[in-house]
């Protein structure tokens, strides 16, 4: 993380004004993404419950798959890079598979869930 000079200084204010309205349409998305993120993770901890009770494997190799060559497309659409989106998509289902084991393991094992 770089350092920035958070001083006023000689900036003109018009920028200082126009800065801060970005950081906050930024801070606003952040919000929004860490919500929309929360959400996710209660569908997938759901599928999760739903491959335990089922004895489905946690992972999903063929969907997965699909998903890259889908969020891969809307990122193109959206101006995003491709690389960007399905790096962030591998980490999240990452972590899904990661629960979904947990979750499988509890169910095999009959222990209470804990929290990631």
């Amino acid at each position: 993380m770089t350092t920035s000079n958070t001083g006023t200084g000689d900036v003109d204010p018009a920028v200082v004004t126009e800065l801060a309205r970005l950081r906050d349409s930024i801070d606003n998305i952040d919000a929004a993404v860490v919500h929309m993120l929360a959400e996710r993770f209660k569908c997938t901890q759901q599928v999760g419950h739903l491959k335990a009770r089922h004895q489905l494997p946690p992972a999903d190799p063929a969907r997965e798959a699909r998903q890259i060559a889908r969020l891969r497309s809307l990122a193109e659409n959206a101006k995003l890079d491709p690389a960007f989106a399905e790096k962030f998509l591998n980490f999240i289902v990452a972590e899904v598979i990661r629960h979904h084991e947990r979750i499988a393991d509890e169910t095999l094992n009959g222990s209470a869930p804990s929290r990631d």
